[in-house]
């Protein structure tokens, strides 16, 4: 039998902060961490803005010896995951380490380290990589970590979809829990994006905002790249109520797709499908849904296709649909996008305050819905769904429910 899923954990790290409290703060309020690169110098890149971490000190949450283990992206992970745990006010025996599951998404890894090794190798001329240069790029590096820190020895591993890596990782980690293979998971993803290689691979692309993120807004002119982390503990309704501790939310669908039609370019039906999926998994109906926390990266392409989408799933209902982008706020954080979105949409149905989509400045007939343009909405939704859909065509959406009273 099929057990109720729960969220009693958050943890995160992002552009907004370094914890889930600020990060809700910074999201209710309408305000963006998004602002003037540092990680590179000015005038190396045709874009001069992102959303990144802003005063990250390694050594405030690991010994130099640790810290030196760890690229950027892990450290991430394993501080959201750290928070989320204590947030679920965890009480850990041998038994339960044996059965908790830890799945993770990330897209690039330890992409500071591999881009830190070429530029000493090639540019610098030192041919003496760092030893621990493997370890540190692994996409599988703050799973690890977070196992061996905590001493879980269940199911762990790392998911690696692009843009919906983390909804995948937290996907999969659902059906574990909600099938029983495990008793409880630690679900998410991480990211750490700013290094002058990887950013002139995606200047390259040449989707990336001159100036800010403005999904849905006919004025968008590209995404934001941003980095963090953020996790989710996830266990049985009962198992929390035995523990009486607190309830975010209900996890209650997962659906996916491949759209098997171009390689960057979105499909309005793979979308849909992937959407309708989650529904099916979730036993709710489309006029179900009250809000949508969408993939919405402010490129043309997207939020137009993802508008289409949602209005091919939902109908007339589209119409009364609530949608917001908080990628306007945190940018987009790649394989740790679907985490970040995943805790947004938990915390909205929790407190009864939708985000915005920040930045908006005009509609578009293309991207005709209710977009919570630059405020804040209080709505008591009962069942919401977070979009990532993904270069390759790889779709992962999450269906919540709110917590019942």
């Amino acid at each position: 039998m099929n057990r109720r899923v729960v969220v009693t954990g958050l943890g995160v790290v992002c552009a907004l902060g370094h914890n889930g409290r600020d990060f809700w703060r910074a999201l209710s309020e309408g305000r963006s961490g998004i602002g003037p690169l540092k990680a590179v110098e000015p005038g190396q890149l045709r874009f001069e803005n992102g959303a990144e971490v802003h005063n990250w000190d390694a050594l405030r949450f690991f010994g130099e010896r640790e810290a030196g283990m760890l690229d950027r992206f892990a450290q991430f992970g394993v501080v959201a995951a750290r928070e989320a745990v204590a947030d679920a006010s965890i009480e850990w025996s041998a038994e339960l380490k044996e059965e908790t599951a830890i799945v993770t998404g990330s897209c690039v890894g330890g992409q500071c380290t591999e881009d830190e090794g070429f530029v000493n190798l090639y540019r610098k001329n030192i041919p003496r990589v760092n030893p621990l240069t493997i370890p540190r790029t692994m996409e599988n590096a703050a799973a690890s970590r977070i196992s061996l820190e905590m001493g879980i020895v269940g199911p762990t591993y790392t998911v690696s979809t692009a843009c919906s890596s983390s909804n995948h990782a937290i996907g999969q980690a659902f059906w574990m829990v909600r099938s029983g293979v495990a008793r409880m998971a630690i679900a998410g993803g991480s990211e750490a994006v700013f290094s002058l290689g990887f950013l002139k691979a995606w200047e390259a692309m040449r989707v990336v905002s001159p100036d800010t993120c403005r999904p849905f807004s006919k004025d968008r002119r590209g995404l934001i790249l941003g980095e963090g982390g953020a996790m989710l503990v996830l266990e049985p309704f009962e198992e929390a109520q035995r523990r009486g501790t607190r309830i975010y939310g209900e996890l209650i669908g997962f659906g996916m797709s491949s759209d098997a039609f171009h390689i960057t370019q979105p499909s309005t039906e793979g979308a849909a499908r992937a959407m309708r999926s989650a529904l099916l998994d979730a036993r709710i109906k489309p006029e179900d849904i009250g809000y949508i926390n969408a993939h919405g990266t402010a490129t043309q392409a997207n939020d137009a296709t993802e508008t289409a989408a949602i209005r091919k799933v939902f109908g007339g209902h589209a119409d009364r649909l609530l949608v917001s982008s908080t990628k306007s706020m945190h940018g987009h954080a790649l394989g740790a996008a679907g985490a970040l979105e995943g805790v947004a949409t938990v915390l909205a149905l929790h407190h009864g305050i939708l985000p915005p989509t920040a930045n908006y400045t005009e509609p578009d007939p293309a991207c005709d819905l209710d977009v919570i343009p630059n405020h804040a909405r209080e709505a008591r939704v009962e069942y919401a769904l977070s979009n990532s859909f993904a270069f390759g065509g790889l779709n992962a959406v999450l269906a919540f429910r709110r917590a019942l009273a």
